[in-house]
Parts: structure tokens; C-alpha cells; sequence
């Protein structure tokens, strides 16, 4: 019995021993099961049910705004920064939980906030259950700490100390950061602004706005037994911020003049700004670093709908279109405008006129024709043609600024006084096909894909081969019947006087994290050479003319104590025959050793005779007058004694390096004076061989309102320096039909006040 005993206890223990280990072996693969299961919903599923968790603990999940990168100038000024504001928020289910809550929050919310009570009650009674409540927006760190300091300050209550917000609860604040332009209106159009959502819109705010923006951060938490909460944070990623190009302090003078040019001419001929629109833009010809860009009007960043911007622009019906007949925006019609025609001028003041509105440039295109003659071999440089006041082209008689005719010219002197008959032989000679290569190798009709939203293409605003007509070839070649930018022009322009090469025009020159660390440098990119070196310095030649020249259009864009060189452009608008004009300089200085190069372009001047370059030329004078020494870039020319007080009387440092002596100006208004010119026949084949040229225009009586001499068999005003027609019209027999982008191409260009 003890043996069979012994046995059944002996089977019985490995019998169970055996259970025992089949359920160990079975429990361990369960849980084996349950980790590997556990971390693919962690690795999966994790967040989700992290989230699911905590909003049953009284969970609440904040989002931790990104800091937008700042932009910078070339000197390191800051031209816009986020600054933290808060959110004031409000948890009403904590708020709910004592009725001894509910009056002393709310007294502390219209104390420190001049929050609307009212409102907020009415939120209570409806979501008693909410837990996220926006009652304020973007309130400064000064009120908040205000409301954060009086909830700890503590009070006597019955012998003891007590904090004064005991039993103001619910109340929390949520990050958010505020975008600011501590300029104000300086660069608007090139730096554009950010929407309430923290989105870039125009401008680098909206070109670089990946860049700008960074990735938002996230805290989670939850309110344990003792009411305290408890966080996890992922941190927030900062945005890149941006250095460029513009230097603030060039910026600022530029628009300065601008705005001055505005004040002087406002409520000229009619009521409204003092021009249509007023652009500059200054660039450095080697590397297209822009140094300055603005137009006229502006606007405040920090205040971008202050509808005071919009008097004096053109008024505009629903579709952005200007009214007819045109009038111009003032306080009444403000008042009655709905949202859609708001939206509209408002959208016209914030766009970039420099690369936004094409026209059609006048003479500041004929250093290109000259350029694309030269290189191709078309002409040598040295043919010279006859002028007689127009030229018989196609079944049109096109004529040219000085209707009485200059005689023979050399290229260089159609270049020096903007003579429309020498361009236009100088283009037949090149022929239409050639002639079109060129514009596209000067990046006509092409976006310079500056780095900067909203630049217009201009594909369908000039000709190609299978369009142009012997009278579009004519026009073009001073610069009518196609449309650019500025923004195309003074780059193309750049590459005629710097040897040929073409850079892309930017703004952007460095890109650094939050915390100044360099990711990436952005040096000047050379796209391709339009000209060769030896072309490039015959026209800078041609161009200097213009400033130094007996004859030359541009004479009053030189700032005292320096030679510049440049080009003046006057063309009429459509319809033509309407006497309004956009009237422009191309410049650069020094004229031997380019450094910086200036296009002011203005349109439709408001003055009773428009077509005077001298309304750009005047602006340029004054802006390089204070940049150029800015720059550092010493005088080379002597100075006359009224420059000398001028220069004074503004504040600018005479950086004059000593010079032989030579002969004074002629001071600035006298009719006679031309700049430091030095010899009149400078460039021009010599002294002895100037054409013979009608001049009895200068017999003619002067008008004595406008200063202009009067043709009394036409009754056309004549500039009583160069003998050109103003506001002629009209110079063809006949209007043939308009070119692309509903330019008429073939008017010639009235543009004798050069």
C-alpha cells in the first residue's frame, strides 16, 4: 500500500509539474504576446491613445507657437520681428466649481483686460463644460504680468495672509506671437506682411515664407487629485531668419524723395497723389545686390488697412479697373465703398509697382538697341544719319522728339539727345529677327525671377518674329509698343555697363537659424552675358553724353561733385493723344567705375505737361546727392560755391579728393547750365563737326505760366533749353493698330523735355 502510495503522489507531481510548466510556458507567451502588442500601439497608436487617456484625467493640450524668423537689412537692422503676446483663455469647467469663483474672475477680466463681462457670462451659461474659451487676443506681457502680480499679492483676512486671487480661477494664457515692423512703412513693398494665421503675403514675407516659418511645439497635461497641473512639452522650432540686401539707410533716403516728390505735386492739375506712381530702385550693376527699392504710395506694416494710404490714388470700380472718367479716392468715396472695391485699391496699395505694373519705357531702351546693333555687326558705331524731324515708316510719318529735326547725328549723338530717327535707322539695320533675339537676351518679355512674390510676366506685352512689322521694329527701338517692369530694365541695364554680364536680380544674402548660426550664404548668380567688354564700354560711352553732353537730355540728374552717366526715357500712354506720359532716368555713378546704378521711373506726373524727364532726373539728382557719399564714394568733380552751401545746408560730408582746377558749374535752374561737361563737344566726333540744326524755334515767345516757348504756327510748347515739343500728342498722321498688351506701336515718342 505504501509503494502504490508512493507511486500515485510520485505521478501526481510530475503530472502537475508538467501542468505547471505548459502554464508558465503559456503565461510567459502572453506576455510576451501583450509587449510586442503594447509597443506596436506605442509605436503607432501611442499619441492617439496618450491623448485618450489624458482627456479623461481633465486633460487639456496647448499648441506652442513657432517664433516667425526675423528679416534683416545688410547692416543687421531688424525690419520685422514676432514679439510674444498672449491669449487670455478661460476653463469654465474649473471656473464652475465653486460659485465663489465666478464674480471675482470676472471682475479681474474687466479690470486687467477690459474684457466684456457680458459676454463671457453668456459663453458660462451655454458651455458650461468648456475648457478652451479665447476672451482676449494678443494682450502685451505688461498686462498680463499686471493680472499674474495682483492674483499673488496677498491681504489681511481675519489675522491671516491671503492671496487676492484665491478664487479667481480658470483663467490661463496661451503663447502667440505678434509679427511687427519697427519701421513702420520703410520697404513695404519689398518686405509685405503676414495675415492673422502667421502666413507671408507679399513681398519676402510670402516669397520666403517656408523659410520664415518654423514648426509649432505642443504641451499636454492633465489636473491630478491636488488640482495641480501637471505638462509634457515638445518644444516649438523656431523659423530661419533672413538677412538682404537693402541697406535701411539708402532705403530711407530713396523714400524720402519720393514722398517729397508727392508733396510738391499732389493736387497739381487735379485732385490726387503727385503721380499715378513713383518707383525707384538702386543696384549694385556687378552683383544685382538690390540696395533700394520702393515706390510712391506706401503704407504702414503695422497698420496695412488704414484706408488714410488710399487718398489721392486712382479710384478703381469692383473688378480693379480705374473708373471713367478717372477720379481719385478721397474720404467720401472711402465711405462708400463695400468690401470687394476696398479690397481692390487696397490690393493696388500693397502691390510692388517695381515689379508688378509693366509700361512701356521710352528712351531708357535705346542704350539696348544701340548694344544689340553693335554686337551683333550690324553697325560700327561710327555711321551717322539725317534727321529732319520724322521719318516716313511703313504709311506712317514717325517723328521724333525735336520735330524741327537735329540734322546729321553720329550714334552717339542720337544717343546723347535721344533722337528717335537715328534709333530707328539703327534698328532697320539690325532687322527684326536679330532685333527680337536681343530683347530676349536682355530678358524682355522673361521674368528676372527676382525672389520676391508677385512679379508680373511680360510674355504677351512684347513682339516676337511673327508679329512685329517694319513700324513695331521703328517704335521699339525707342522704347514704345512693348512693355517691361522696372525690375527688367535696370537689370538688363546693368549688364550693358558692367561689361556685359547678367546677374539675377535678389534680396535675400543670408539665411541663419534662430540663434545666428549660417545655413546658407547666397552669393550673386550669373545667368549669362548678353554683351562682350568692348560693347559695354562704347555704350557707357554713348550714355555719359547724355549727362555731359552740350546736347544731352540728362543734365540735371547730376549730383554735385560727381560725373554720372545714364539714359532719360519719356513715352506716351495709351490712348495716345491723351498728353499723359511715364517719364523716367537710368543712371549709374561714377561714370568711369560704375558702382551703383539708380532707375526712377514716374508716371503720369500731376502737371499740366507731363512729358519732362526732369521730373525723374530731380529725384535721381537728390537721392544720389546723399547716397553717394553714404557709400563712401568720393567726388571727383569740382564744386561751385552754391553746391558747396547746398551740401552744406544738408548736413553731407564733402568727400572731394584733390583735383586739378577747372571751371564751375553753371548752377542748377540757369538755363545755360549744363553740369561739369567740360569740353561741349565731348564725345562727339569734336567740336568742329556739329550738325547743322534748325533753330528758330528759339525766337519763339515764352508762355509766361509755364516757362515754355510757344510755336506760334502749331501752338506747341518748346523746351526753351533743347528746342524739343512738349505734350505734342500724337506724332502720326494716322494710329495704326495697337502692339501686344494693347500698346500702340506706332507713335513716336514726344519726348523733347528730356
Amino acid at each position: 500500500m505504501a509503494g502504490q502510495r508512493k507511486n500515485a503522489v510520485l505521478k501526481f507531481t510530475i503530472k502537475m509539474q508538467k501542468k505547471l510548466v505548459v502554464l508558465y510556458l503559456f503565461i510567459l507567451g502572453a506576455f510576451v504576446g501583450l509587449s510586442v502588442r503594447l509597443f506596436l500601439i506605442n509605436r503607432d497608436n501611442g499619441e492617439e491613445y496618450k491623448k485618450q487617456v489624458l482627456s479623461h484625467q481633465e486633460y487639456d493640450s496647448v499648441t506652442i507657437p513657432f517664433k516667425r524668423g526675423e528679416i534683416l537689412d545688410a547692416n543687421g537692422t531688424v525690419l520685422a520681428v514676432s514679439n510674444k503676446v498672449y491669449n487670455v483663455i478661460l476653463d469654465t469647467k474649473l471656473l464652475l466649481r465653486k460659485e465663489d469663483y465666478l464674480e471675482p474672475t470676472l471682475s479681474a477680466l474687466k479690470r486687467f483686460f477690459d474684457i466684456d463681462t457680458d459676454a463671457v457670462r453668456a459663453y458660462i451659461a451655454e458651455h458650461p463644460e468648456s475648457s478652451y474659451y479665447v476672451m482676449a487676443r494678443r494682450v502685451e506681457y505688461e498686462k498680463k504680468t499686471a493680472f499674474e502680480e495682483f492674483c499673488e499679492e496677498e491681504e489681511e483676512e481675519e489675522g491671516k495672509k491671503v492671496k487676492k486671487g484665491r478664487n479667481i480661477k480658470g483663467v490661463w494664457f496661451e503663447d502667440e506671437y505678434k509679427r511687427e515692423y519697427p519701421n513702420g512703412s520703410l520697404a513695404c513693398d519689398v518686405i509685405g506682411f503676414t495675415t492673422g494665421d502667421n502666413a507671408g503675403t507679399y513681398g519676402l514675407e510670402e516669397y520666403y515664407n517656408d523659410t520664415l516659418s518654423g514648426v509649432n511645439g505642443r504641451q499636454y497635461g492633465y489636473l491630478n487629485d491636488d488640482s495641480t497641473l501637471e505638462r509634457t512639452t515638445i518644444a516649438a522650432r523656431d523659423g530661419n531668419n533672413i538677412q538682404i540686401t537693402i541697406d535701411a539707410n539708402i532705403q530711407t533716403i530713396v523714400e524720402k524723395y519720393l514722398k517729397e516728390f508727392n508733396e510738391e505735386y499732389k493736387d497739381g492739375a487735379h485732385p490726387g497723389n503727385g503721380a499715378e506712381n513713383v518707383g525707384c530702385i538702386i543696384m549694385e550693376p556687378d552683383t544685382a545686390n538690390i540696395l533700394a527699392m520702393a515706390s510712391y504710395p506706401g503704407f504702414d506694416l503695422n497698420d496695412v488697412r488704414n484706408t488714410e494710404n488710399l487718398l489721392g490714388m486712382p479710384l478703381l470700380d469692383k473688378d480693379g479697373k480705374q473708373v471713367k472718367p478717372r477720379e481719385y479716392v478721397t474720404e467720401e468715396s472711402i465711405e462708400a465703398m463695400n468690401d470687394e472695391v476696398m479690397y481692390q485699391h487696397l490690393n493696388a496699395l500693397w502691390k510692388n509697382f517695381c515689379i508688378v505694373d509693366s509700361y512701356e519705357p521710352g528712351s531708357v531702351a535705346k542704350p539696348f538697341t544701340v548694344a544689340a546693333a553693335l554686337e551683333s555687326g550690324s553697325i560700327t558705331g561710327n555711321e551717322t544719319y539725317l534727321c529732319e524731324g520724322e521719318l516716313h515708316v511703313g504709311e506712317h510719318d514717325i517723328s521724333c522728339h525735336q520735330i524741327y529735326g537735329d540734322g546729321v547725328l553720329s550714334v552717339q549723338q542720337g544717343i546723347e539727345r535721344s533722337c528717335n530717327v537715328v534709333l530707328m535707322n539703327v534698328a532697320f539695320a539690325i532687322g527684326k529677327d536679330k532685333f527680337i533675339d536681343y530683347q530676349h537676351a536682355f530678358n524682355f518679355g522673361l521674368r528676372t525671377n527676382i525672389d520676391l512674390a508677385g512679379e508680373t510676366r511680360t510674355d504677351s506685352v512684347v513682339f516676337n518674329k511673327n508679329t512685329m512689322g517694319i513700324t513695331d521694329l521703328a517704335t521699339n527701338s525707342f522704347g514704345q509698343g512693348f512693355n517691361a517692369t522696372m525690375i527688367q530694365m535696370i537689370t538688363g541695364f546693368c549688364s550693358l555697363i558692367n561689361g556685359g554680364y547678367y546677374y539675377a536680380p535678389h534680396l535675400a544674402s543670408r539665411i541663419t537659424t534662430a540663434d545666428g548660426a549660417t545655413i546658407e550664404n547666397i552669393e550673386p548668380r550669373l545667368l549669362k552675358q548678353t554683351i562682350s567688354q568692348s560693347t559695354s564700354e562704347t555704350v557707357k560711352e554713348f550714355c555719359n553724353t547724355v549727362v555731359t553732353g552740350e546736347f544731352g537730355t540728362g543734365k540735371t540728374a547730376r549730383p554735385a561733385g560727381y560725373m554720372i552717366g545714364g539714359k532719360t526715357g519719356t513715352a506716351e500712354t495709351l490712348p495716345r493723344g491723351n498728353h499723359e506720359y511715364v517719364v523716367s532716368f537710368m543712371g549709374y555713378a561714377p561714370a568711369d567705375d560704375p558702382q551703383v546704378v539708380i532707375y526712377v521711373v514716374v508716371d503720369r506726373p500731376n502737371v499740366a505737361i507731363q512729358d519732362n524727364a526732369r521730373y525723374a532726373t530731380i529725384i535721381v539728382k537728390k537721392i544720389l546727392t546723399e547716397v553717394l557719399p553714404y557709400m563712401n564714394i568720393f567726388m571727383t568733380e569740382e564744386l561751385s560755391d552754391k553746391e558747396r552751401e547746398e551740401l552744406e545746408e544738408l548736413q553731407i560730408q564733402i568727400r572731394q579728393p584733390q583735383t586739378t582746377d577747372t571751371e564751375n558749374e553753371g548752377e542748377e535752374g540757369d538755363p545755360d547750365a549744363s553740369g561739369n561737361e567740360g569740353d561741349p563737344a565731348e564725345g562727339e566726333e569734336g567740336g568742329e563737326n556739329q550738325p547743322e540744326v534748325n533753330e528758330e524755334w528759339k525766337n519763339f515767345p515764352v508762355d509766361p505760366e509755364t516757362g515754355y516757348l510757344v510755336d506760334p504756327a502749331t501752338g506747341n510748347y518748346i523746351d526753351p533749353q533743347l528746342g524739343t515739343v512738349m505734350g505734342g500728342g500724337s506724332l502720326l498722321g494716322e494710329t495704326p493698330e495697337a502692339g501686344p498688351g494693347e500698346t500702340d506701336d506706332g507713335e513716336g515718342e514726344p519726348e523733347g523735355t528730356e
